[in-house]
């Protein structure tokens, strides 16, 4: 059942008299936003950086005249900081359109460099015949965001690529190490495996996993195999908690600049690109961003990214503390207030989560997630993945892989808390929640 099609509690308002038989409004309700991992606002000072470029940097990066040199300056500044938030060098960043492009640029570039160079080498088995081409091979998860499960479904009906999709445990909610290189192969060339999930906060074992894929390596270099690559999608992780890309151990790190207060622009991170990690053009143009992705730059949304990276480098241990301070609190009162039937289903033992992220479900045969939203009068979110917002009444596939019953993934609520979300917003919300959950089973 669609959430439009429930009875709705916003009954015509009651209008207050005046002298004179005028009549006023009650005052709007006020409305909470909670869903920080679907996007966020842009900062105040992000808004700034995007006006001057676009007032004074107009002109082409690749003009010599003023206009010109200023938009060049202020893209070698922006990326310089998205290099200093994530612990890379400038020259390592490459800017896209977003976190879907930068997925694609390296799944399609680690493809076609196996073609390109490894096509002598892998298992015999892995070809039909002696002159047949070996099929890549790539490791993901179960969880994993669209962008990176769908091109791969694609790419694996159109006999292009073997994928393995590795669950994740029903214990932890994670990815587990072992179980990512059990599904390694000889022709395995890209494992690319989330940093941290959209739907629980849980958080990917990925430094782990690049140590031990880089010691793997090493073996395979010596059997003739061609190397393993790591991919991280970090959309969720950025501007939440410190990311490090030496720490990590990956070749790839995807950065969508909406997820952390800055425009839908984004960017990949290549660990030492052109020299120890392969990258292929997806476009062939003018030859900006050193031909890895032509096209001439978007200087003021380029500006406003530079801009939230170097917000997030400042103060990010402080946007951490916070945010994880009111989903305590949101989590506490949550349980305060329904005991029992609330199901907290992004809670893992001994699992690191995003400071933010609060997926739940209150449980009852009349409170499925979408007519709970459906309902609320100050709340603002979501059931899960923003752009899974059509499939109607479906539970989460991400939460049925983490094995949260069926019945209780249909009841799922994701609430994301952001850096201006405060404890007495919480209190709201959860208000709000309580006077949804009594209307629905009143209907009953």
């Amino acid at each position: 059942m669609e959430a439009s099609a429930a009875p709705s509690r916003d009954a015509p308002r009651s209008m207050s008299s005046l002298p004179g038989g005028r009549e006023e409004k009650s005052p709007p309700e006020r409305k909470v936003y909670m869903d920080y991992n679907a996007t966020t606002p842009l900062e105040p000072e992000v808004i700034q950086a995007m006006t001057e470029a676009m007032w004074e940097a107009w002109g082409n990066p690749s003009s010599p005249y003023p206009a010109g040199r200023k938009a060049k300056d202020i893209i070698s500044a922006a990326r310089a900081n998205l290099a200093k938030m994530i612990g890379g060098e400038p020259q390592d960043i490459v800017f896209t359109s977003g976190g879907t492009e930068s997925n694609n640029l390296v799944i399609h570039s680690v493809l076609r460099h196996f073609h390109k160079t490894h096509t002598s080498s892998g298992d015999a088995a892995e070809r039909h015949s002696p002159g047949e081409r070996a099929v890549p091979h790539v490791v993901t998860c179960s969880v994993e965001h669209d962008s990176i499960r769908l091109p791969l479904e694609h790419l694996e009906e159109e006999q292009m690529a073997a994928v393995t999709f590795v669950p994740v445990s029903k214990v932890n909610g994670r990815a587990e190490v072992d179980d990512i290189l059990a599904a390694v192969r000889p022709t395995t060339c890209l494992v690319t495996i989330m940093l941290a999930n959209n739907e629980t906060g849980v958080v990917m074992p990925i430094p782990e996993l690049g140590q031990r894929v880089r010691a793997l390596n090493q073996q395979r270099a010596a059997a003739g195999l061609p190397p393993i690559l790591l991919h991280t999608d970090a959309a969720q992780a950025l501007g939440k908690r410190r990311v490090d890309v030496a720490d990590l151990a990956v070749d790839f790190l995807t950065i969508v600049g909406h997820k952390f207060y800055g425009p839908r622009i984004g960017a990949l991170y290549v660990r030492g690109l052109g020299t120890l990690t392969p990258l292929h053009p997806m476009l062939f143009g003018g030859g900006q961003e050193r031909n890895f992705r032509p096209g001439t730059e978007n200087t003021p949304m380029i500006a406003g990214l530079g801009k939230a990276a170097e917000l997030v480098t400042e103060n990010c241990e402080a946007y951490e503390a916070h945010m994880r301070d009111v989903r305590d609190h949101l989590e506490g009162r949550l349980l305060a207030e329904f005991g029992n039937k609330v199901h907290l289903n992004s809670q893992f033992p001994g699992t690191e989560r995003l400071p933010n992220t609060c997926n739940f479900s209150i449980r009852g045969p009349q409170l499925q997630g979408r007519l709970v939203l459906a309902q609320c009068r100050t709340l603002l979110a979501s059931v899960g993945a923003a752009c899974h917002s059509d499939h109607g009444d479906r539970p989460s596939p991400v939460l049925l892989s983490c094995g949260i019953p069926f019945d209780v993934a249909r009841n799922a609520l994701r609430l994301s808390v952001g850096r201006s979300t405060t404890r007495a917003e919480v209190d709201l919300v959860v208000q709000d929640l309580k006077q949804a959950v009594a209307w629905l089973e009143g209907q009953a």
